[in-house]
C-alpha cells in the first residue's frame, strides 16, 4: 500500500512543478508577461465585436451580446490552447523524457493545466463584465462547471490522441492549426445558433450536435441568459442530446488507450 501511495505523490508533485514551468516559459521573454494569458481573447473578443456586433449587426437579438460574445471567444481560445499544447507536449519534453522514466501522461496533463488556468483567469473577466453588462447572479451560474469539464476532457482526449501520434508525424500540429481555424466557424462562436435555425433547423441540430458548441451553449446558458439554445432545449430528444458528452467520453477513451498503447515508444521516436 505504501509504494503506490509513494510514486502517486511523486506524480503529483511532478505534475504541479511541470504544470508551473510550463505556465512560466509560456510568457518568459515578453514585455507584458503574463498578461498576455488576458489580452489574448480580450483583443480577439474586441475585432469580432465591432466587426461582426457593431458593423454587420449580428447578435442584436441576444441578450446581453458583448458578454455573449466574450464568453465564446474565451471558451474557444481554451479549447484551441489547450489541444495545442497537449498535441505538441510530447514532442517539447523530449529531453526529458529520454533522461527520466514517469508516467508519460503527465507531460500532456501539465501542459493542457496550464491553459486551464488561463482560462479560469478569462472566466474571472466574464464574470466580472457580465455583473457590470447588468447580468445578475444567479445558481445557474454553476451549471458552467460541468460544461467548462466536458470542454476540458474533449480537449485533454483529442490532445492524447493526436498527440501520441505527432510524435512520430510532426505534420500533425499543421494539419491541426487549419482543422480549428474552419472549425471555428463551425461552432456559434460569432454567430447564435438562432440565426442558423430561422435558415434550417436541420443545420442547426447538426450544429449542436458537436460537443464544443454543446458545451459553450450550455455555459452561456449558465452564465449569461437561459434564451441560450442548447442541446437540452431544442433537440427536444434526450437520448440525441446526449450525444456529445457520449463523443467526449468515447474520444477520452481513444485517446487515453491509443497514447498508453504508443507512450512505450516516445523516448526513441522524440
Amino acid at each position: 500500500m505504501g509504494i503506490p501511495k509513494v510514486l502517486n505523490r511523486k506524480n503529483r508533485i511532478l505534475l504541479k512543478e511541470l504544470t508551473k514551468t510550463d505556465f512560466k516559459l509560456r510568457y518568459q521573454g515578453s514585455v507584458l508577461g503574463y498578461l498576455w494569458a488576458l489580452l489574448r481573447p480580450l483583443l480577439m473578443f474586441a475585432i469580432l465585436y465591432v466587426v461582426f456586433a457593431k458593423l454587420l449587426r449580428i447578435g442584436g437579438d441576444i441578450p446581453h451580446y458583448s458578454v455573449y460574445l466574450l464568453c465564446g471567444t474565451s471558451m474557444w481560445s481554451f479549447f484551441t490552447e489547450c489541444t495545442s499544447q497537449g498535441i505538441q507536449a510530447i514532442v517539447n519534453r523530449g529531453d526529458l523524457l529520454r533522461k527520466v522514466s514517469f508516467p508519460k501522461y503527465i507531460v500532456v496533463v501539465s501542459a493542457t493545466l496550464t491553459a486551464v488556468i488561463n482560462m479560469l483567469i478569462n472566466l474571472a473577466v466574464i464574470i466580472i463584465f457580465a455583473l457590470i453588462n447588468g447580468v445578475e447572479f444567479n445558481l445557474s451560474w454553476f451549471l458552467a462547471i460541468p460544461a467548462i469539464l466536458e470542454l476540458y476532457l474533449l480537449s485533454l482526449g483529442l490532445a492524447f490522441f493526436l498527440g501520441a501520434i505527432n510524435v512520430k508525424y510532426r505534420d500533425i500540429t499543421s494539419i491541426w492549426d487549419v482543422l480549428t481555424q474552419a472549425l471555428f466557424y463551425a461552432v456559434p462562436i460569432i454567430y447564435p445558433i438562432s440565426m442558423v435555425a430561422s435558415t434550417s433547423a436541420l443545420a442547426a441540430k447538426v450544429i449542436l450536435l458537436n460537443p464544443i458548441s454543446q458545451a459553450i451553449q450550455d455555459i452561456r446558458f449558465g452564465l449569461i441568459t437561459h434564451e441560450t439554445i442548447t442541446t437540452w432545449n431544442y433537440l427536444g430528444n434526450p437520448f440525441l442530446s446526449l450525444i456529445p458528452i457520449t463523443l467526449v467520453l468515447i474520444i477520452l477513451i481513444i485517446g487515453a488507450i491509443s497514447f498508453r498503447r504508443k507512450s512505450k515508444f516516445f523516448a526513441e521516436e522524440v
